[in-house]
């Protein structure tokens, strides 16, 4: 069947501009990190594209190497904007990156013109779009100078193969160094994706500070700390689980000191009418400087739940100082490497 996007789809949603920039996104974005790879069916994910652009959301998020495999949630992303979004593709902020492995060799991975240029091929290829509407730098290379790495974004939007550029997991350091580099060369620098979530504030001494000062956006992923800030380990760690897998979220984490955190901040939730998740991802833009958090969905469900965070983003200063008290690093920034030089 044919599928009809919803008439009333930008009636509800909230949309922010991308720092100084023209560019505006959703108030929640989605994800495609986690379960749009080969080892979901399609269908599933399917019917999650299509809801998420019912409400608006007109942001999807992908890099190269999201999947499992590598590669598989672009090329699935890409049937999926082939069967169903392809007459609505100038309503779409498509998104890639480049910067962890994908192929052997010491030209698949890093910052390194060579990669970042042939894995821009590569994403548009399984995606079948002639430009992604943003391209980042998925990393920080320390042993490539800054200049190649910003050099290649910049030809990306030469070429015509990207509207806008990023950067993700920076420091406030090197994203001026960035910035500098980017203005001169007279490239559309408008976003930084950084990590952030009531478990991992690492954003706030300094970055968000520089992006605001610069006039760069902010669009922040695992808000839900990889599933920490859900109900799902409430009672400790369910089989099935990210964490009983031992991928990218680790059971050590959830501790009995992570576990009362959680709790507590739950009961903060529930007095104010919503679900943790929906107290974390409204958290993350009670900033005006985070344009949007993005999101990831195993299930229309899920999905639906999420976007709601959006119906209450209202805080009062004792609000945010409660939370305060139980919103404390929990040593969760597995992506802190990148983001220390």
């Amino acid at each position: 069947m044919t599928y009809v996007p919803a008439d009333d789809r930008y009636e509800h949603m909230r949309y922010r501009r991308s720092g100084r920039s023209g560019l505006q996104l959703p108030g929640v974005s989605l994800g495609l990190w986690q379960n749009f790879g080969y080892d979901r069916p399609l269908d599933t994910s399917r019917a999650i594209v299509r809801r998420a652009f019912d409400l608006g959301v007109t942001h999807f998020d992908l890099a190269n190497n999201y999947g499992p495999p590598y590669g598989s949630a672009e090329d699935n992303f890409g049937r999926l904007l082939q069967q169903d979004l392809a007459p609505h593709r100038d309503e779409l902020i498509i998104s890639s990156k480049a910067g962890y492995d994908m192929w052997p060799g010491p030209y698949g991975e890093w910052g390194s013109r060579k990669y970042v240029l042939a894995s821009l091929d590569q994403s548009l290829g399984r995606v079948g779009v002639d430009y992604f509407d943003i391209f980042y730098s998925h990393r920080f290379d320390p042993d490539t100078p800054l200049e190649e790495t910003m050099g290649a974004l910049d030809t990306a939007v030469r070429q015509g193969k990207a509207l806008y550029v990023g950067i993700s997991s920076y420091s406030a350091a090197k994203t001026r160094e960035a910035h500098a580099i980017l203005r001169e060369l007279g490239t559309p620098f408008v976003i930084h994706q950084p990590s952030y979530s009531m478990l991992n504030r690492w954003i706030e001494p300094e970055l968000l500070d520089t992006l605001g000062e610069l006039g760069i956006g902010c669009i922040v992923f695992s808000p839900l700390a990889q599933g920490m800030l859900t109900d799902r380990y409430l009672n400790g760690i369910p089989e099935g689980s990210r964490a009983s897998r031992h991928g990218s979220l680790s059971p050590d984490l959830i501790d009995d000191q992570a576990l009362a955190k959680i709790r507590a901040l739950n009961e903060i939730a529930s007095r104010r009418g919503q679900t943790l998740a929906q107290l974390a991802l409204a958290w993350t833009l009670r900033d005006p400087r985070v344009t949007s958090t993005l999101i990831g969905a195993s299930s229309v469900e899920q999905l639906e739940a999420n976007v709601a965070a959006l119906d209450n983003l209202d805080f009062s200063n004792e609000d945010l100082a409660e939370i305060d008290q139980y919103a404390t690093e929990a040593d969760i920034n597995i992506w802190a490497e990148s983001s220390k030089t």
